[in-house]
């Protein structure tokens, strides 16, 4: 963090093409992309960023829509939170949707992108639990037209980085025709940032449950094993209802594989989780529950 006044970029390059912009980020390393700008205006205005170059991406037509491929939805990285939100895009994912709605006020939707969620990756991004627990993949474009595909929880656990020159182009989503929900929780009434969220999504085809939580840790959190044995309860070929003590059992298996409790120390005691991350995983235990009652309902 720095002090000082921030400086204004050298240079800003407005290319009309995913391969343009590709090209403009390969021939300036130091250059930054930049979209909605939500984040990245705000670290230039608090000095935080001192940008050498920036490559806007607004005028890519190609990254502002999605389309229909193979069972899936290729969704463009310039989608911004307000199209998301639109009846005929929650009639398509529903969870997005439903986390494009809640990624704040209005000129925050209105500017904020898919790509950009992703490309920030801030702990508290509402669309990442949702991509996560759809199993998203991303399309990223490099130079000289090279494309390549990888898991979006692999960027966002650091497992593969962006190379120089490299943009997230497209999301790729499953089209499950299923029920799916997002729900977060604020510190406050209206939108505002996640204390916790959580996405989940039913996917009959494999007899399964998916669920991430977001907010708690760098990164959307997959309790594999609560999915599992959730899934286990569910009558697939039949009403797919749960009793209320099941979905209050999943919320805490959900909740403690998230929030676990403390490592006992050298005297095998364990100690208390503090007040505030007590209530923090009753959070993520009500959320979970509440999301899968909705989704099974």
């Amino acid at each position: 963090m720095t002090t000082h006044a921030p400086q204004a970029a050298q240079s800003v390059m407005l290319p009309a093409s995913l391969d343009e912009a590709v090209a403009a980020l390969a021939a300036v390393p130091a250059a930054v992309p930049v979209a909605g700008g939500t984040d990245l205006m705000a670290g230039v205005n608090s000095g935080q960023l001192r940008p050498a170059a920036l490559v806007g991406l607004g005028r890519i037509n190609e990254i502002r829509g999605w389309q229909y491929q193979d069972g899936h939805a290729l969704l463009g990285a310039g989608l911004t939170h307000a199209r998301m939100g639109r009846p005929d895009f929650a009639a398509l994912i529903p969870a997005l949707a439903a986390a494009a709605r809640a990624a704040g006020p209005p000129q925050i939707r209105n500017a904020g992108t898919l790509g950009g969620n992703i490309a920030t990756a801030a702990p508290t991004g509402d669309a990442l639990p949702v991509l996560a627990a759809l199993e998203a993949t991303l399309v990223i474009a490099g130079p000289g037209g090279r494309r390549r595909e990888i898991p979006v929880s692999h960027l966002l656990a650091g497992r593969e980085l962006l190379h120089p020159g490299e943009l997230i182009a497209f999301v790729r989503v499953p089209l499950l025709h299923a029920p799916q929900t997002f729900l977060k929780a604020t510190g406050r009434t209206g939108p505002g940032r996640a204390l916790a969220s959580v996405a989940l999504v039913l996917d009959p085809a494999r007899r399964g449950v998916r669920i991430a939580v977001g907010a708690v840790a760098p990164m959307p959190l997959r309790p594999l094993e609560a999915e599992r044995w959730v899934a286990s309860l569910i009558d697939w070929d039949g009403e797919r209802a749960l009793a209320p003590e099941a979905l209050a059992a999943f919320g805490e298996y959900v909740a403690a594989a998230c929030i676990p409790d403390p490592v006992p120390g050298p005297d095998g005691e364990v100690a208390a989780l503090p007040p505030v991350v007590l209530h923090l995983r009753r959070t993520v235990a009500a959320l979970a529950r509440r999301a899968l009652g909705r989704a099974l309902s």
